[in-house]
């Protein structure tokens, strides 16, 4: 039984990876956005210096946190609308193993890309050098909160017509913490601060959100389905 879950688990992964990354899929989008969105700052605000490096650490997170929500509305949409939901539903996985798959594959396939991404936009706005570690690190420690954290919002939405507005009601201000948390450690790092407070307190928000993401997203998705 084990196998078996285990190859139910893993396969809903790498189809929901193979998924993302087709012509048109949101592991695409997700990146470009991600890329063009930071390139457009130096334009947008001069190229100067000590102003880019001031405000990259918050550019970089925000524009990280808005290319993961614009992914989220067919996290689980696509497989409500043609019944694959259904047939997950009923497999020996469970709601919940199904939304943990789902989770895992929106995070490797989507953020992930965006976490290889940053020290090159880094670059591009000029991040102090002592900051790049502490930037990388926090996208690693804080992106899962992003994913499992929107995985609820995504499964309260599923049902409903064109919910992309509802669910960045619903999960915009629930990304402030990990937002906050995640820019002070990069700032105080690129200050010469210690930085480990703000990221422990970016590691438990990931933590907390992994202990109940995958539950409240089966709950909501079990609600829709019924």
């Amino acid at each position: 039984m084990s196998t078996s879950l285990s190859g139910i688990f893993f396969g809903v992964i790498k189809r929901d990876i193979r998924l993302a990354w087709s012509q048109g899929g949101t592991g695409t989008m997700a990146l470009s956005f991600f890329l063009i969105a930071v390139t457009l700052f130096p334009f947008g605000v001069g190229p100067e210096p000590q102003v880019l490096a001031r405000i990259a650490p918050g550019v970089i997170w925000v524009v990280a946190l808005l290319a993961c929500l614009i992914s989220l509305d067919r996290l689980y949409q696509a497989d409500f609308e043609d019944g694959s939901l259904d047939d997950l539903a009923l497999s020996p996985l469970g709601l919940t193993g199904v939304a943990a798959a789902k989770i895992a594959a929106h995070w490797i396939s989507t953020v992930l890309p965006l976490v290889v991404a940053s020290p090159l936009l880094g670059i591009l706005m000029n991040l102090p050098e002592e900051a790049y570690g502490t930037m990388v690190f926090s996208l690693l420690l804080g992106t899962p909160a992003l994913s499992l954290i929107g995985s609820m919002g995504a499964a309260l939405t599923v049902s409903v017509r064109r919910g992309g507005v509802l669910l960045s009601l619903l999960v915009l201000p629930l990304y402030v913490p990990t937002l906050i948390f995640a820019v002070g450690a990069v700032d105080a790092s690129a200050g010469h601060v210690d930085a480990s407070q703000p990221l422990a307190l970016l590691g438990a928000s990931s933590l907390l959100a992994l202990a109940i993401g995958p539950f409240v997203s089966a709950q909501a998705l079990r609600l829709s389905l019924e």
